[in-house]
């Protein structure tokens, strides 16, 4: 297959230039190794936070209303609407933990697509090379995946559509930024971004230690890079 050919050519390339050839990887472990990264940071990303209260709990990625509406967030607890606050606030997180399952089979169908350039830019690029990858061919396809699940999720709560009418009279008078008008296309955006810190982090975690993931393809050629 055409992915598989431009794994095998560009980990070919970094081994000729960082690894010893001493070190007994094969292409074809090279290959597969590189995909095992890629991919596994994806689904490590995708079950950490399409779990119960992924997003809710994880201060990471916890997704609070728009800094520019904070005030009327602050104006509206002083007058006793703080459960319905909360409840806008659980009802955002809840459905970007519910887009976010949505991401699974639209990241790994990417990295059967890598190019030789897409690989070895991944392999001899920054930290979060590969989380750039999908962020750079994916975050229209996500976003379109995402939308209308979290549409669904917001559509049950009464105070999104109040967030929605307040919002938009602010957006027009240049009181918020318009691109955080719409509760449904905030909460998409930051599900995304929430998406992509996951992943850079682990992909991170993969490159500084392949050994403590477990995995003895990752261990074998990750291990060997830079000796």
């Amino acid at each position: 297959m055409i992915f598989q050919r431009a794994f095998l050519a560009a980990m070919g390339l970094l081994f000729a230039l960082n690894v010893n050839a001493a070190s007994g990887i094969t292409n074809d472990e090279a290959g597969s190794g590189l995909s095992a990264a890629i991919t596994r940071s994806a689904e490590f990303a995708v079950a950490e936070l399409g779990k119960q209260n992924g997003f809710l709990a994880n201060a990471k990625v916890h997704i609070d209303l728009p800094d520019s509406l904070r005030k009327a967030e602050s104006a509206a607890r002083k007058l006793g609407f703080g459960r319905q606050a909360d409840e806008l606030v659980d009802a955002m997180n809840h459905a970007a933990e519910a887009a976010v399952v949505e991401a699974k089979p639209i990241l790994i169908n990417s990295v059967k697509k890598l190019s030789f350039k897409d690989a070895k830019d991944i392999l001899l690029g920054e930290p979060d090379a590969a989380t750039q990858y999908f962020k750079r061919t994916n975050s229209g396809e996500l976003t379109a995946k995402f939308l209308p699940v979290v549409k669904k999720a917001t559509a049950k709560v009464e105070l999104a559509q109040k967030y929605n009418d307040f919002a938009g009279k602010a957006a027009k008078l240049g009181l918020i930024d318009d691109k955080d008008a719409d509760l449904d296309a905030y909460v998409t955006r930051k599900a995304l971004d929430g998406l992509f810190i996951m992943v850079a982090e682990q992909e991170k975690q993969i490159r500084a230690d392949p050994i403590g993931t477990g995995s003895s393809i990752l261990k074998k050629v990750f291990g060997s890079i830079g000796k």
